[in-house]
């Protein structure tokens, strides 16, 4: 299903992520396109990554990191650091002047429930270069980086 959504396979496709494969086999999936793409994002109560922060929603050249995704079998090897990284350069290629990710934040010793993290950890997004922009809830991280 994913394979199918992302277009691989075929280059010139519009696509909403990216596919990570080890040994051939595709084990993990991090989903990364315009900021636009995403309504709830933009319209947003909950999440609120907006508190403190006066730029225009709709601004297409700025890209999203919303989601990952890692196969049974293949979690704990890394795989969402090798994911985000990845996502720099493709919304980067693809002319995007900012790519953004609303992270959890994680701390040691502290059980997180199943599902929050697909957004990502915060580590993961610093490791690939973001830095944070805003901070809207106690648990939820804006990060950015610009290109």
């Amino acid at each position: 299903m994913l394979r199918a959504q992302t277009g691989c396979g075929n280059p010139d496709a519009a696509t909403s992520g990216l596919v990570a494969y080890v040994n051939g086999e595709p084990a993990g999936w991090v989903a990364v396109e315009p900021r636009t793409a995403y309504p709830k994002l933009c319209n947003s109560r909950i999440q609120t990554p907006w508190r403190g922060r006066d730029e225009d929603k709709t601004d297409e050249s700025v890209w999203a990191v919303t989601c990952f995704a890692v196969r049974k079998g293949y979690r704990g090897r890394g795989l969402t650091y090798h994911l985000a990284r990845a996502t720099v350069n493709f919304a980067r290629d693809r002319g995007a002047r900012a790519l953004e990710a609303y992270s959890m934040i994680t701390h040691a010793g502290k059980e997180i429930t199943w599902g929050e993290l697909h957004v990502g950890a915060r580590q993961v997004f610093e490791e690939a270069g973001f830095a944070e922009v805003s901070h809207p809830s106690p648990r939820r991280v804006v990060m950015r980086i610009d290109f």
